[in-house]
């Protein structure tokens, strides 16, 4: 059986948009405007959409999302305290915000969480 959790619950906002890029998790870099996080950044959101001339994106701040993970642990089921990985995606770091994950698929290494 498949189950889509993708965009349940979800709502978002629309930025201005300095690089980041569609699936990316993204931090607030300047008023109105997103950028990509840098190795252990706490991420505001995840990019869902970009404008035409990639100045603008639409950016989900709440519900749920799938985002790539790294690092030598996979998030697990249930509560994990992430951060971004500076590669568009998360890891688990006991210092970041804690998540929920509703799934973990290891073969794709994503992960999706409840923003």
């Amino acid at each position: 059986m498949n189950i889509s959790y993708e965009g349940i619950g979800q709502w978002a906002a629309t930025f201005l948009c300095d690089g980041a890029e569609v699936g990316e998790v993204v931090k607030m870099s300047d008023q109105g405007t997103v950028s990509p996080c840098d190795a252990e950044d706490d991420f505001a959101g995840v990019v869902i959409a970009k404008s035409r001339d990639e100045a603008a994106c639409t950016v989900a701040l709440g519900g749920m999302a799938t985002v790539t993970y790294s690092g030598e642990s996979a998030p697990e089921v249930g509560r994990n305290a992430l951060v971004a990985d500076g590669n568009g995606g998360v890891t688990v770091d006991e210092d970041g915000r804690e998540y929920l994950a509703v799934e973990v698929d290891t073969s794709a290494k994503t992960v999706t969480i409840v923003l």
